[in-house]
């Protein structure tokens, strides 16, 4: 591997950013990190304008200093009531004690109006707390028009595992939808059976999460049951579910490994897709903006390449088919036609050398990867991202979903124009497991180490393949 690429280690190896908690909807904590300073703020316009009847410089100046005291609004909406008031008070008695003190020390205080001051001091906490408790009925609805809540099941019912499911119960803005328990004990031994729904035995969870769209799976076991424990995490890996460990340690290889915790009781992710809370903001942005630049840039070509095809061969420019996206998902690719025919079926045979199906413009097509340029369309729709594992048609997911361990956690990100793989040395055809093997090596060291860095690292080093690498026909 060339010096300049970043290395790629193991997630335990890498600082971990934090993120929002388990548990805790993406929105609504940011919404909490703005409210309060916003609050802070709009109480004192208010007051401004109710005494002074405009905004001057000088408050423009303390609207400015007290916003940034005040960010990032601590997330209270866990927090019984009275402790809210008893929060919401010391954070303002904190941010007005550091106003006034610049505003004696530097003398400027003498130029601000003493009614907005001492209505600000008590009229700016009312305000934090009124909001609040807005924001906290309205909590659950908000959850509910963000779509479906996350649906999850817990593996072992014993009194930690019915802690957490009583905590997600009590949590109205969690979005996470229990469904029930997957314990092996005799029902004697299975703790809180009385009021919480046992689904079945361990052996039975992996066909379930598929069939039931499982999204996470918490794992309430003893580490004595540490071989059962391996045995379900590597029948899970044929799954698209994020997988929590409740007690305090781990026995696999991790991917996007990280502390959180649920509702106030600690977990260990197994694996979780990189792109949850800022990251995924950040991701998606970047997607959107790198893919509307791209195809800013090669609409033109694009327009000659359809051209191209349309006068070539008999047959629709665009060839759609259906591949694997996030979660599993049945999402529709677009390329520019390169064969003679559009496969989309159960079985699909994969380019070769000097294939008859391929055309004469096809060849050049997929030699320099152009037939792959639509899909900066379907990262605009949200469906794949400029830079993730590359989408495999439906059949060869079947195939090889029943072969390699843990293909489908590639699948835990948007399938992605480019990708890790296709950079070192996996584009084009597999014609071997060993290849496919590979790919998918390269797929799960792309979902551990995934940094915006990286993502740029590849998009620029594909540029320079396409017009190097034969190994695509």
């Amino acid at each position: 591997m060339p010096e300049a690429e970043p290395v790629l280690g193991t997630a335990a190896s890498r600082p971990i950013p934090p993120l929002p908690t388990l548990g805790q909807n993406g929105m609504l904590v940011a919404i909490e990190s703005f409210l309060e300073p916003l609050v802070t703020v709009l109480s004192l316009w208010l007051l401004v304008w109710h005494f002074e009847g405009g905004l001057s410089p000088w408050w423009l100046t303390v609207s400015v200093v007290a916003f940034a005291l005040a960010f990032p609004g601590r997330s209270l909406l866990r927090l019984p009531p009275e402790r809210v008031f008893v929060s919401i008070l010391l954070g303002w008695l904190w941010t007005a004690g550091l106003l006034l003190s610049m505003g004696f020390a530097t003398g400027y205080i003498d130029d601000l109006s003493s009614g907005v001051v001492m209505n600000w001091l008590w009229f700016a906490p009312a305000s934090q707390l009124a909001v609040h408790y807005v924001l906290r009925a309205a909590a659950p609805h908000l959850v509910r028009l963000q779509g479906p809540a996350l649906r999850a099941v817990v593996v072992g019912m014993n009194e930690q595992g019915c802690a957490l499911a009583d905590r997600l119960a009590r949590a109205g803005d969690a979005g996470i939808e229990l469904v029930g328990f997957f314990d092996d004990r005799e029902p004697e031994r299975q703790h809180g059976r009385e009021r919480h729904r046992l689904l079945g035995r361990l052996g039975e969870i992996a066909g379930y999460v598929k069939a039931h769209r499982i999204q996470m799976i918490y794992l309430s076991l003893p580490m004595a049951s540490q071989p059962r424990i391996k045995e379900l995490l590597d029948a899970l890996k044929d799954t698209t579910a994020s997988v929590y460990f409740v007690p305090d340690m781990f026995v696999t290889d991790l991917i996007q490994g990280r502390t959180d915790s649920v509702c106030g009781l600690p977990v260990i992710s197994v694996c979780e897709t990189p792109f949850r809370g800022p990251a995924g903001v950040l991701k998606r942005i970047s997607d959107i903006v790198l893919a509307s630049m791209i195809l800013l840039l090669i609409s033109p070509v694009m327009l000659g390449i359809a051209l191209g095809v349309k006068l070539g061969s008999p047959g629709p420019v665009i060839f759609r088919q259906r591949r694997y996206g996030l979660d599993g998902e049945e999402i529709v690719v677009y390329k520019f036609r390169s064969m003679t025919v559009t496969e989309d079926g159960g079985t699909i045979v994969q380019a070769r050398k000097d294939d008859a199906r391929v055309t004469r413009l096809g060849a050049f097509l997929r030699k320099t990867s152009m037939d792959e340029l639509p899909q900066f369309i379907n990262v605009l729709q949200g469906r794949m991202s400029v830079v993730g594992p590359r989408p495999h048609a439906v059949a060869h997911n079947e195939l090889y979903r029943s072969l390699i361990k843990s293909y489908m956690v590639r699948h835990k990100v948007r399938p992605g124009v480019t990708g890790w793989a296709q950079v070192n040395g996996f584009r084009g055809e597999t014609d071997s497991l060993e290849k496919m093997e590979g790919r998918i090596r390269c797929d799960l060291d792309y979902l551990r180490n995934w940094s915006l860095r990286l993502d740029l690292f590849i998009i620029f080093k594909t540029v320079r393949l396409v017009f190097q690498d034969s190994a695509a026909y």
